[in-house]
């Protein structure tokens, strides 16, 4: 069925290397993953073919900036980030034909949300960064960035390494309020049925893998398991959402 197939681009979540490795073994065919958002109406970055865009990226990123759209990663002072480095992610205006003009009876709003905070940007509301290459890798949505004693980490980039553990199937990263820390990451964590391990045992490796992967920097220690994590409706999982719940404060699903 996909011996036709000279390519598959991927859509909605971020797709995690794991994955991303596994479908290009089952497919034989390359993988592409680009990133778009609703309010621009088009892929603001992806593997364009037609203009000679390689086939094989690296695993993990979303392509390079498509023709109109100027890419940048900055942090909260509006100055560019240094490459491989987290940051904010957002388009130096003006938008190309097609993006959205405003929202539906609501232009000031349309200001406030996606223009005051970076003036002379449209802000994604996105983090991530561009690699040696000009890759970019979309981590995380902004406010899913967790702030452990002044280190910004990526929920995204930390889930990616829990899941490297062959007994998790599903996992969300949120962050739990911390006297000491500020914040701390807690992996929420949906095992394999018919896993074999004890529970305990899962967590100390995870544990370790975020150690490995990402760094002590992480103060990874917290692991729950649950039987399921909430999606929307796209099929992504409500993060901010997630983090209200496990710190107590009002929180809505949907």
């Amino acid at each position: 069925m996909f011996s036709s197939l000279r390519s598959l681009f991927l859509a909605g979540e971020r797709c995690d290397v794991e994955t991303l490795e596994w479908a290009k073994r089952s497919f034989g065919v390359p993988i592409l993953d680009h990133w778009w958002q609703t309010e621009t109406g088009s892929a603001m970055t992806s593997t364009c073919i037609g203009l000679g865009n390689s086939l094989t990226p690296p695993a993990g990123q979303a392509g390079k900036p498509v023709p109109g759209y100027d890419v940048q990663v900055v942090d909260d002072d509006m100055q560019e980030v240094a490459q491989r480095t987290l940051g904010n992610i957002v388009v130096r205006l003006p938008l190309p034909p097609g993006a959205a003009l405003s929202l539906w009876q609501n232009a000031a709003l349309f200001k406030e949300l996606y223009f005051t905070k970076f003036p002379g940007y449209y802000d994604t509301m996105d983090a991530g960064f561009v690699d040696e290459e000009g890759f970019l890798y979309i981590m995380s949505r902004s406010d899913d960035v967790i702030n452990v004693a002044g280190h910004r980490l990526s929920a995204g980039a930390l889930e990616e390494s829990v899941l490297q553990h062959p007994d998790v199937v599903d996992c969300a990263v949120v962050g739990v309020d911390d006297s000491l820390k500020g914040l701390v990451p807690l992996a929420l964590c949906v095992l394999r049925n018919g896993m074999q391990k004890a529970q305990e045992e899962v967590a100390a490796e995870a544990v370790k893998l975020v150690r490995e992967t990402v760094g002590p920097v992480a103060a990874f220690r917290k692991v729950v398991f649950v039987k399921g994590l909430p999606k929307t409706r796209s099929g992504k999982i409500p993060r901010s959402s997630l983090a209200n719940l496990v710190n107590g404060k009002p929180y809505k699903v949907g």
